[in-house]
């Protein structure tokens, strides 16, 4: 008589039997290839490099923010570019803020919040001149990496030996399975592309571009990791930030925007709000999709105002701008679709909006009645590769492939350029 355990050993020697065929029927060969290969810095050494150093030449500009007459624009990867813009006419760049694997910034009140890689820092700017990094919450944003040279294989990565920062493109020759994928799989944040004044107890935030991934409403910031969740940090006390709540969004998600109590999250999938009723845990209300395509969006009342674009970064096929209606956040609808020739950041100011439209340059449009915009163009301003735009106060700060423009728009008749600031390899 068959009792269990002796059918549970057949099962056993079944399954042992079964894996050492599968091992004899395994192949290698030997392979020449090229592969990324990660740069370590020590974690001490990571988190004992911010510094500010004179001010550097801007080279490879990403986002742009703006408080209390400075300008702080981001050197992908590098840090912040300190810029005195109380004169529009002449800007300064006073400092650079180095920090490792910043792509990201938001103030509130005296305080600077950065991404660092994998670290969120708080940095101390009453004088801007001096700044001091006061604390930082440790692995706020895990498993992320620096641009890597995409097609190729990608080396293990061992956490152990620290903070990746670069990779290296090596040739290799390994005995490898037959057949075998090492493809990189993990996260990929290469295309780092390039709200409203609100107070906050007493503090104020500033003002960022469209692009940005970074919002502070009261005592909370809300920051895009890994472009599939939205994460809540209390920064109530600045020495004691800690995080509140981590949504995971099954979506890429690129772009936040506050406005009146919500987050409006951009993604390539569609447009997203959240409410703030509790700031410590946004409550999803409602989402206006659309077909792929990367999509920055700005608010103004009762509309939102999305830009969606082709490109292989965006997996799209369409240049436009959608006007939605969110007269009722729970059900936004669709109000009118302009053509557009390769649109990426926005911003608006009453009823004046400001497209960044690829390589057509910068457009300014009578955006009053929505169904007409596309008709009602005030100004264009062409040959400017233009990425992100910030409005305040009839100014108007650029940030392009060739450097920041800023613009007088008090006269919507008579727009002006104030003021150009290079980047270093266009002077």
């Amino acid at each position: 008589m068959r009792t269990p355990y002796n059918f549970l050993i057949s099962i056993v020697a079944l399954i042992i039997a079964i894996s050492v065929n599968s091992c004899k029927d395994k192949s290698y060969e030997i392979i020449t290839y090229k592969k990324n290969v990660p740069v370590y810095m020590s974690y001490e050494d990571f988190r004992d490099s911010f510094k500010k150093t004179s001010p550097q030449e801007i080279r490879q500009a990403g986002k742009i923010y703006f408080k209390d007459n400075y300008l702080f624009v981001n050197e992908v990867n590098k840090g912040i570019h300190v810029i005195d813009n109380a004169n529009p006419s002449s800007p300064q760049i006073v400092a650079f803020y180095e920090i490792l694997g910043n792509v990201d910034i938001a103030i509130r009140g005296n305080i600077l919040y950065a991404d660092s890689y994998i670290d969120l820092v708080m940095i101390e700017i009453s004088d801007v001149l001096n700044p001091v990094e006061i604390a930082r919450v440790n692995n706020a944003f895990p498993e992320i990496y620096p641009p890597y040279e995409f097609g190729y294989f990608q080396s293990d990565i061992d956490v152990s030996k620290g903070i990746i920062v670069d990779w290296n493109v090596e040739t290799v020759t390994e005995e490898v399975e037959t057949g075998s994928s090492r493809w990189f799989t993990g996260l990929y944040k290469g295309d780092y592309e390039m709200v409203d004044d609100i107070a906050n107890g007493g503090e104020t935030t500033g003002i960022a571009g469209s692009m940005a991934r970074f919002s502070i409403y009261q005592d909370y910031l809300y920051a895009i990791n890994r472009m599939t969740s939205l994460k809540s940090f209390n920064i109530s006390d600045p020495l004691q930030v800690s995080v509140s709540d981590s949504i995971n969004i099954p979506r890429t998600i690129e772009t936040l925007f506050y406005s009146n109590g919500h987050l409006f999250i951009g993604s390539t999938s569609g447009m997203l709000i959240y409410s703030l009723a509790n700031p410590s845990h946004p409550a999803h209300v409602s989402t206006f999709e659309h077909i792929t395509s990367c999509d920055p969006v700005v608010v103004q009342d009762d509309y939102a105002f999305v830009t969606l674009r082709s490109g292989n970064e965006c997996d799209g096929y369409t240049n436009q701008l959608d006007v939605i209606d969110i007269s009722n956040l729970s059900y936004p609808t669709l109000v009118k679709t302009h053509p557009m020739y390769n649109p990426h950041g926005l911003g608006i100011d009453g009823d004046v909006i400001f497209i960044c439209d690829g390589d057509q340059g910068l457009k300014i449009f009578d955006a009053s009645d929505p169904y007409q915009i596309s008709d009602n163009m005030l100004a264009q301003f062409p040959d400017i590769n233009a990425f992100d735009v910030i409005p305040y106060n009839n100014i108007l700060m650029l940030i392009s492939s060739e450097g920041v423009y800023q613009y007088d728009y008090s006269d919507l008749q008579n727009i002006v350029q104030l003021s150009f600031l290079p980047i270093g390899n266009n002077n």
